[in-house]
């Protein structure tokens, strides 16, 4: 095998959760050709700068007719060796997108939930879905099961600055008066939305009040994060939390961001592709999570504090293609709607105490 495509299908957080297995693959192989396909603009920014990559091909299949797709899934048949389906991927869609590029070995998970209907049978190396265990020991475990290969260590995840991101970070701190030794608080309130997933949203009031709380008794600043779909969060927050010491960070693109996010003392966020992000950036996160299994998506190699009900129904989100539900009688979402901000709080000190 000496030609690999990775199918990053699913979210830019996921897409980051692959990268320790990536480093792995190609310090085993580092003669093969190995490629990604992407189809969110987030992944492609953030691949783009993976040096264990050759080329990273993008399409937008969201927008795309189902001739336009089928035509374009064709013209890589039979381009490579073996492909691997990222976990998390449970689609029938991704499956057949895996089976059509016609690799004769096709790495994907064989899921807990929904593995047949979703034609997880066209995959033909095989790791069987494990609740307790971190989305990047999967993804690791795929890459392993693929080569026949065990690895002895665990990289970080992996989304490097360059200068052009330290320049604009430089820049924008100067403008705003940040000094070296001020204390900075970033803020990620948005998440994914599709298959209802707004739901594991900590509510805009309680970022606020977190907000307000850290800069009367921290003497804080705080950067509120989140593309641009998010925009009217962001100000909504900002306004509620009021001058001075807030900032909405608006920028070209995600990799402008991360320069900002590295200087964040603490990152809190709910469960999103930011979160994953200051976990690669080695920041201080405070985790925000309602419904999801917090075994799979907690921040990885970097110091972190999981703030959380614990409920007995939770977590209830697992990697299914059917949209996040709760069937609680009392409080819909009970696991994130009374998730409180002393709770929080406390998170954010007790780091800070940890440095």
């Amino acid at each position: 095998m000496n030609k690999f495509l990775i199918l990053a299908l699913s979210g830019i957080g996921d897409a980051l959760m692959f990268t320790p297995a990536l480093k792995l693959l190609k310090e085993a192989l580092p003669e093969a050709k190995i490629d990604v396909l992407t189809m969110f603009k987030g992944a492609k920014e953030m691949y783009e700068r993976n040096s264990n990559l050759d080329d990273v091909i993008y399409f937008d299949f969201l927008n795309k007719s189902k001739i336009e797709s089928l035509k374009f899934v064709l013209s890589l048949r039979h381009k490579y060796d073996a492909t691997i389906n990222i976990y998390p991927s449970n689609r029938k869609e991704y499956n057949a997108i895996n089976f059509l590029i016609g690799a004769g070995k096709r790495a994907g998970i064989k899921y807990l939930r929904k593995d047949f209907e979703n034609l997880g049978f066209l995959n033909n190396v095989r790791i069987v879905e494990d609740d307790s265990r971190h989305n990047v020991l999967t993804n690791i475990m795929l890459v392993q099961g693929l080569l026949n290969k065990k690895f002895d260590y665990l990289p970080g995840l992996d989304f490097p600055l360059n200068n052009e991101d330290m320049n604009f970070t430089v820049n924008f701190l100067e403008n705003v008066n940040i000094k070296e030794d001020d204390f900075v608080i970033g803020f990620h309130p948005g998440s994914a939305t599709l298959k209802n997933h707004i739901n594991r949203r900590w509510e805009p009031e309680k970022f606020a009040e977190l907000g307000k709380r850290l800069i009367n008794e921290m003497g804080a600043s705080i950067f509120i994060f989140g593309g641009p779909e998010e925009d009217e969060l962001k100000s909504s927050i900002k306004k509620m939390i009021g001058p001075p010491s807030v900032y909405e960070i608006k920028t070209a693109s995600l990799p402008q961001s991360l320069g900002l996010i590295k200087r964040c003392n603490v990152f809190v966020s709910n469960d999103s592709s930011m979160m994953h992000i200051a976990s690669a950036l080695e920041r201080n996160v405070v985790a925000l999570i309602g419904p999801t299994n917090v075994n799979y998506i907690h921040p990885w190699k970097t110091n972190y504090k999981i703030v959380s009900l614990n409920l007995g129904c939770s977590p209830c989100f697992f990697y299914s293609p059917r949209p996040l539900i709760c069937t609680r009688t009392d409080v819909k979402y009970k696991c994130i709607k009374e998730l409180d901000v002393n709770s929080a709080y406390r998170a954010v000190i007790e780091l800070m105490k940890s440095k």
